[in-house]
């Protein structure tokens, strides 16, 4: 019989990448309808379940809480380990660059605490958790993120426009090479802790470093132009997304990589996909078929 795996959130990004990776794998893949489904007829039987459910910043505060306490419930009773994608905003503003599985969680603002909330809550629950944190995405094709939304947006243009300073290291993650590490650790989850706090180490790069990189991809000269804040405090009343991309605006500014001492103890033979190959499958979309690089 198949192994099953229950995806809340196949829609989504995180969980595209992970639907492909179990299908693969050879899973029978349950999709998760929040109109329809029922989640403990949808879960029950499944061995893991997917948390890919990621609503609105403006959102957040409201549902996640629901969410997390829906999954606990449904988890404990049928015993599926579940899998969460955990991000940098837990550590907070004030937290040291390197960022590892015992780094204090003392982000006091609110997307940062809902999220410490969260994870508190899992980590309470004593349902068997796979935890694998990353930095901002690099996708595989545009998918709605930082990358491909705002800094990469005007790269055919010959603009590549950054949120802050282009010296300061900062945490990225290949979706594709995220969501394999996952399925890794799904193979080894009988192994693991039953909390399992697993940052990924992915690619810590500078502004200049991710610029440099993306020329290269495209195979044409690209200008880096620093990202104007003004506009987005200015549509702050009217616009309430616009609130949280500012609280967030701090980790472009701080420095920060995820250590990945855990990681390699985990899945030593895990290979990563290498920067020049992720952002040429990333930014084919910006490269004219003369322009095509091998």
């Amino acid at each position: 019989m198949k192994p099953i795996v229950l995806i809340l959130g196949g829609s989504g990004r995180f969980g595209r990448h992970m639907t492909n990776v179990f299908s693969k794998a050879g899973w029978d893949v349950r999709q998760f309808n929040r109109k329809t489904d029922n989640m403990w007829d949808a879960a029950w039987g499944a061995q893991v379940i997917v948390h890919g459910w990621n609503p609105p910043y403006p959102q957040w505060a409201a549902e996640v809480p629901d969410m997390t306490s829906q999954i606990i419930e449904v988890a404990s009773a049928s015993g599926a380990t579940v899998l969460i994608p955990g991000n940098v905003y837990v550590f907070g503003q004030d937290a040291p660059d390197q960022f590892d599985e015992h780094t204090p969680h003392l982000a006091t603002n609110p997307l940062g605490q809902v999220r410490r909330d969260m994870e508190d809550a899992f980590r309470a629950s004593g349902v068997r958790c796979i935890l694998l944190r990353a930095g901002d995405f690099i996708d595989d094709r545009p998918s709605g993120n930082w990358f491909d939304m705002i800094i990469t947006k005007s790269l055919q243009k010959g603009r590549f426009v950054y949120p802050g300073p282009t010296d300061m290291p900062h945490a990225w993650a290949y979706l594709p090479d995220f969501a394999r590490a996952a399925f890794a650790l799904i193979e080894k989850r009988e192994t693991l802790a039953t909390f399992e706090d697993v940052p990924f180490p992915g690619y810590t790069l500078t502004g200049a470093q991710l610029a440099k990189g993306a020329q290269q991809a495209v195979g044409h000269p690209v200008r880096t132009c620093c990202m104007k804040w003004l506009p987005i405090s200015v549509i702050k009343p009217f616009w309430p997304m616009a609130k949280y991309i500012l609280e967030m605006r701090y980790l472009w500014s701080k420095p920060h990589y995820l250590d990945g001492t855990r990681f390699a103890q985990l899945l030593p033979e895990f290979q990563h996909t290498p920067l020049d190959t992720a952002l040429t499958s990333a930014l084919q979309h910006h490269v004219q078929p003369d322009q095509a690089v091998a």
